[in-house]
């Protein structure tokens, strides 16, 4: 019996491979439009599903089916660490718009103590003497932040960047120490984000408690995080 040829071994794998792909095509599109939900609008999920796609193809070239017999299970952990570093690579927290959310947070602060929601876009312009493009510009790069994993969303506001020399699995010890002494709501508002990737729309209909409260609630939780860490 003759072995089949090289080359057309190769064609036939590749075939293989690239219809795992397309088998799981609606999984990566539901991750991507996931993720889209804790996103601004400018951001587009085609290029998430895009950036998905080319780490799905490089996988499915790496898979082994008598090892992981769930395609799936094996690339999408990694399929969400390729969005994650897209997204990473924006250089979204510049120091200026690290100074410009830390001064909106302080006045959305205020007026929510007096008014019980957040102020609109042209609020905060006035108040702050900015165009409000830019306003929309740092408060969408805030957005894009807030997806990222907790130890690396801390470090982004960290100024004096104590929390980067922390070792990373130093620091997610700390942080889940923190965690343990937070109010039960807290640690719920903070496991439904983080863990359950629920977006803020989803935890406030949960808690029955309003979005713009989870949010004040949330920077609040970070803004503590951050202080019992230094």
């Amino acid at each position: 019996m003759l072995k089949e040829p090289p080359k057309a071994y190769a064609q036939a794998l590749k075939k293989e491979q690239d219809e795992l792909v397309l088998t799981y095509m609606p999984a990566l599109r539901a991750m991507a439009y996931r993720l889209k939900e804790r996103l601004p609008s400018s951001i587009d999920t085609n290029d998430l599903i895009s950036i998905g796609v080319e780490e799905m193809i490089k996988l499915s070239r790496r898979y082994d089916k008598e090892q992981n017999d769930n395609f799936w299970g094996f690339v999408k952990k990694r399929v969400n660490g390729a969005m994650l570093d897209y997204l990473r690579s924006l250089d979204v927290m510049s120091r200026n718009n690290r100074k410009i959310i830390k001064d909106i947070n302080n006045l959305i602060d205020e007026y929510y103590q007096e008014h019980e929601k957040e102020p609109d876009d042209e609020y905060l312009a006035k108040k702050l003497n900015l165009e409000i493009d830019k306003i929309k510009e740092a408060r969408a790069a805030h957005a894009i932040s807030l997806v990222l994993p907790l130890d690396e969303q801390l470090e982004c506001f960290n100024e004096d960047r104590t929390i980067e020399r922390i070792e990373k699995e130093e620091l997610i010890e700390k942080i889940n120490a923190v965690l343990e002494n937070l109010k039960e709501r807290d640690q719920l508002i903070i496991q439904l984000y983080y863990y359950e990737e629920l977006n803020l729309k989803e935890i406030s209909e949960i808690l029955d408690i309003s979005e713009s409260r989870i949010s004040q609630i949330h920077k609040k939780l970070l803004k503590k995080i951050r202080e019992r860490l230094v």
